[in-house]
């Protein structure tokens, strides 16, 4: 078996039989990788403790022909801080299943890689409100695999903007003469913080809470990344949040 050395985040485990684990990753160098850690869940294991959800490790693996099998692990970063809180956990959940859909087996990424990192690291400095940084790494993946959202200019005809209508279908604002009869107009707050969340910046993110237009903003970004990717977000749901819910007044198009 040929083998290799690469470094990953744990996405996700999964038990197997009485003491192993599945264990997949979002590699640097390979992409997505399933593997096997064999022996993981014995008391005593040499490295149980360094495969935990959302770890930044380097690994040793064996190619095998359905699951790789993971031989030596150094942990990197540990991300403690996210997975003993409740709310850091949700958040890097909604990340981490994510990046698990989009995420190819054998197709290497470094951008979606160093994204999830640096959302990972994001939590881990224990953020006031983890839900913002969860929604903005939504609109950001679905940059990285094709679907840009529009806030400065029509997402149909390019008119530059600001405009006052938001779709999800049509992929960001629209000028009024594309906005489809009967579209309700939303707030400039609104549109704002749909860019703030999907710029690249993660330090100005903790503002967009504090906004009038958060709320929406958020919704959006979840109904903008399950319709396009066609994948509803299970893990979405259990986020917590202020709001949470699509305002009667607001159509999401």
């Amino acid at each position: 078996m040929a083998v290799y050395r690469d470094q990953g985040i744990v996405l996700r485990t999964y038990k197997l039989g009485e003491t192993d684990r599945i264990i997949h990753l979002l590699t640097q160098g390979r992409g997505k990788v399933r593997a096997v850690a064999k022996g993981v869940r014995r008391p005593g294991s040499r490295f149980g403790g360094r495969l935990e959800p959302f770890g930044h490790v380097d690994l040793q693996l064996y190619e095998g022909r359905n699951l790789d099998v993971i031989n030596q692990v150094e942990l990197l970063a540990s991300h403690r801080h996210v997975r003993e809180d409740y709310a850091r956990s949700a958040a890097a959940n909604v990340m981490a299943e994510l990046t698990d859909v989009v995420a190819q087996v054998g197709e290497r990424d470094n951008a979606l890689f160093l994204l999830l990192r640096a959302g990972l690291q994001a939590l881990d400095a224990c953020p006031p409100d983890p839900a913002v940084f969860a929604d903005a790494f939504l609109l950001r993946v679905a940059n990285l695999v094709g679907f840009h959202v529009f806030t400065d200019a029509c997402a149909i005809c390019r008119a530059p903007g600001p405009h006052a209508f938001l779709s999800v279908t049509r992929g960001g604002t629209l000028c009024a003469n594309c906005a489809p009869s009967g579209t309700k107009a939303v707030s400039p707050g609104v549109i704002a913080v749909v860019a703030l969340l999907a710029s690249r910046e993660w330090t100005t993110l903790p503002a967009a809470v504090s906004a009038d237009g958060w709320p929406h903003a958020s919704v959006f970004a979840r109904a903008f990344v399950e319709h396009h990717l066609d994948r509803r977000l299970k893990s979405w749901d259990l986020l917590p949040r202020d709001g949470g819910h699509l305002p009667a007044d607001v159509e999401p198009g």
